[in-house]
């Protein structure tokens, strides 16, 4: 389980299981979980998850499943035996899919499973991108609103969303559902191919759960001060968020 007073989830975007554990090592006591995505679990497989555990830090497996309700659920009973921490799928995949994924991850040992988020629109494309490539009328806002509540409906405990739709997920979806933002950025710091971005402190204050943060701190000239600097500026906007609220 991720530390609840640590909300920056780091990614670790490499491309060796030896980088990413001499990455974690470092980064480990600055953050509050681990992301695992598509390009070190395509080089080194579960044994990248295995390993990050054994040094102590919950796994956000981002492998984004998206497949016919049978095959995601098999994949989900799979990420659930390597004992991540979360996992996620595409809400495109539908209803049926995502119920099939929540069902897989509650069976076996329901009080200790592990957390399955939908992921809604990447954070790579805009409005225009958006309707280009699906095809839709929807606007981009609203087509995230709509699989959140899918995703709520389906049995998902919450969304992976970008910042920009924050605060329509938490309208529609209360409180306790829990978003995860990419999409995020230190304010010095450069864009690269994500188009919805807030910095890590703007997330937090309009109601993020966690932040994914990847290149601004691998790329880092000291990755472990960036880790420290946004984790910092997240429990600042945490707490302040919440001195508004009471």
């Amino acid at each position: 389980m991720a530390d609840p007073n640590n909300r920056l989830i780091v990614a670790l975007d490499v491309a060796t299981l030896p980088e990413a554990t001499g990455l974690a090592r470092q980064l480990g006591p600055h953050v509050g979980a681990v992301k695992i995505g598509s390009q070190l679990f395509t080089a080194a497989g579960p044994a990248a998850v295995r390993a990050i555990r054994e040094l102590g830090l919950p796994v956000f497996l981002d492998l984004k499943f998206h497949d016919i309700p049978n095959t995601v659920a098999g994949a989900v009973t799979a990420a659930r035996r390597l004992g991540v921490w979360m996992l996620n799928v595409h809400c495109s995949g539908g209803a049926a899919m995502m119920a099939e994924g929540a069902k897989a991850v509650r069976e076996e040992s329901p009080s200790s499973r592990p957390l399955l988020l939908g992921v809604t629109v990447l954070t790579s494309f805009d409005e225009a991108s958006h309707k280009a490539t699906l095809g839709t009328v929807r606007p981009l806002r609203e087509q995230v609103q709509h699989l959140a509540q899918l995703a709520q409906a389906s049995g998902l405990d919450g969304v992976v969303a970008s910042p920009h739709e924050i605060v329509d997920i938490r309208r529609a979806c209360g409180p306790a559902f829990l978003i995860v933002t990419p999409g995020v950025r230190p304010a010095e710091a450069d864009r690269g191919d994500q188009r919805r971005v807030m910095t890590p402190g703007e997330a937090i204050r309009v109601g993020a759960d966690y932040v994914v943060v990847g290149r601004p701190i691998l790329a880092a000239k000291d990755p472990a001060e960036a880790a420290q600097r946004i984790a910092d500026e997240c429990t600042r906007a945490l707490h302040a968020a919440g001195s508004a609220r009471g």
